[in-house]
């Protein structure tokens, strides 16, 4: 029986690894990231494939830096036949990439060559893209450069956000993962180069893109917002206190009001101009210290005292 190492980390990659172990397959050894402080207690905390990996009995390796050898020699001992890696957050050397004899394979969250790197579903709906999918390819050194084997898209709803896509593409990169396997140890695909020139990254997410620009369009705010919801999610400021925002829909009209204005107040919405003269409808936010709040409970308490007057971001916009 082909003996596979599977590597990740975070929840995305669980139904890749609980797939694996359904469908029979020998899964000698996971490997994921160390235990992580968490929290404002900042607890010792297991990465989530760590979870799985324990409660489906596989042994677990934890490397702080899989590129030193006597880390990576850990994983080669096992002498597996494939390496399977799902957001696992680590380069493999190429002395491992080299070890198994079907090589190692890379769940990756987008439609390669668009969108490598560590945040493809932020990025994706931040960019407004209206399909993204799934790449299973072959894994080199180079950053999610390798050969593509398989790919699966799918729309992304105006509704949609990171987190509804992030549940969506882990569990369409599980069942695409399960019709490939068996494809590469028939030799039944046929590899495809990345076209370089066709090449974008989305790395992970800095702390200056989850700041609100109200001179930017409506509708250019509402896909940051979606794309930043439920982690890290869009902030602005009012009276230099942080206020999250976590969702809005694009509101028809016009507006001449500076952007950052609140224009409106109604039983369930802020109206807040925006560049390009359009505006942004608030539903739901989250008050400095506070947890999230539809704007109708907002404004029956802290958010009475809000008026036309009222200005947001406004040292943001300076």
């Amino acid at each position: 029986m082909v003996k596979i190492v599977f590597m990740g980390t975070p929840d995305f990659a669980v139904p890749v690894l609980r797939s694996l172990s359904e469908k029979g397959y020998n899964v000698v050894l996971v490997v994921t990231q160390p235990d992580r402080p968490k929290g404002r207690k900042q607890t010792l905390t297991p990465p989530p494939i760590k979870v799985e990996g324990e409660r489906l009995h596989i042994p677990i390796f934890q490397p702080e830096k899989i590129k030193h050898e006597e880390e990576w020699k850990q994983v080669a001992v096992v002498k597996p036949d494939l390496i399977v890696t799902a957001a696992f957050g680590q380069i493999l050397p190429q002395e491992l990439l080299d070890v198994p004899r079907y090589g190692c394979v890379n769940v990756h969250a987008s439609l390669l060559p668009k969108y490598r790197g560590g945040a493809p579903i932020h990025q994706s709906i931040i960019d407004g893209e209206e399909q993204t999918g799934v790449t299973i390819m072959y894994m080199v050194k180079q950053l999610d450069a390798g050969a593509i084997l398989t790919q699966r898209s799918i729309p992304i709803l105006e509704e949609d956000t990171t987190g509804t896509m992030h549940d969506k593409l882990s569990q369409i990169g599980a069942d695409l993962l399960m019709e490939t396997l068996p494809l590469i140890q028939e030799e039944k695909l046929n590899p495809q180069e990345q076209e370089e020139a066709k090449v974008t990254f989305a790395p992970t997410i800095k702390k200056e893109q989850e700041v609100i620009d109200w001179q930017q369009s409506a509708k250019q705010i509402f896909n940051q917002i979606r794309g930043l919801n439920p982690w890290p999610v869009a902030f602005t400021t009012v009276e230099d206190r942080r206020l999250k925002i976590w969702e809005a829909r694009v509101k028809a009209g016009k507006t001449d009001k500076q952007p950052g204005s609140v224009i409106g107040l109604t039983e369930n919405e802020i109206l807040v101009a925006c560049g390009e003269k359009s505006i942004l409808a608030l539903l739901k936010i989250q008050p400095s210290g506070k947890k999230p709040l539809d704007v109708a409970t907002f404004l029956r308490g802290a958010g009475g005292k809000w008026t036309t007057e009222t200005m947001l971001g406004a040292k943001d916009n300076e």
